[in-house]
């Protein structure tokens, strides 16, 4: 009896100590000072807290105004996209869908995919496109909206898009970018949103890593 129960003891005993070394995950918050200077507007380059997504107002394939509120106590991924995009956009398409199957069914993660074309893209064009794609409307919304707006997010807010060097002010540079965002409107990662599950770079992560990424975020902000 005393050695049944000095391994049981022992067994408990080495769960614990398993557990207290075994290493937790953790995603980074993300501010300005932390990513590439490029990618972010000069004016906010030095801050180092308490970064969040601002205040957005845009247009969906359905026509529908879409706010901050509609993502209000949720996890989301959002990307910069055109539907004219010949290069990169269809294969970031194809991930986003890939992601949109992974997580249809989980109520608190969405999508956001914002034009940087918005001229081009219209409410029409955006819904063909979301057809076209297989977009699930409670999940994902690709949206167009004032191009002023569209880039001060994607520099002030997603830290994620260069500028052009063109004289257009307000000009941008695709990315290849997939940014998580957490309940509480903060940045935990980028990821290549043109990679599935390739092997990347030191200090880069695909597209199955993201995935790995928000299930675990989703489950810890339950």
């Amino acid at each position: 009896m005393f050695i049944l129960i000095f391994a049981g003891i022992s067994i408990l005993v080495f769960i614990g100590i398993y557990s207290l070394l075994k290493p937790q995950k953790r995603l980074p918050v993300f501010n300005p000072k932390d990513v590439n200077p490029q990618l972010v507007d000069s004016s906010i380059q030095h801050v180092g807290y308490y970064h969040k997504i601002a205040d957005f107002k845009f247009i969906n394939q359905n026509g529908k105004t879409i706010t901050q509120e509609d993502y209000k106590n949720k996890i989301y991924i959002a990307d910069f996209f055109f539907t004219t995009c010949p290069t990169i956009c269809p294969i970031m398409t194809n991930n986003m869908v890939w992601l949109q199957e992974k997580i249809k069914d989980i109520p608190n993660i969405l999508l956001l995919s914002h034009s940087v074309t918005p001229d081009i893209d219209s409410v029409s064009v955006l819904k063909k496109y979301a057809l076209e794609k297989g977009v699930l409307d409670a999940k994902w919304n690709l949206v167009t909206g004032n191009k002023k707006d569209i880039f001060y997010m994607a520099r002030k807010s997603y830290l994620a898009v260069e500028t052009a060097k063109t004289e257009d002010l307000y000009d941008m540079v695709h990315t290849e970018n997939f940014v998580l965002i957490d309940k509480k409107g903060r940045i935990r990662g980028f990821y290549d949103g043109t990679n599935l599950d390739k092997p990347t770079e030191k200090g880069t992560k695909n597209v199955t890593q993201l995935l790995e990424d928000v299930l675990w975020l989703s489950s810890v902000e339950n």
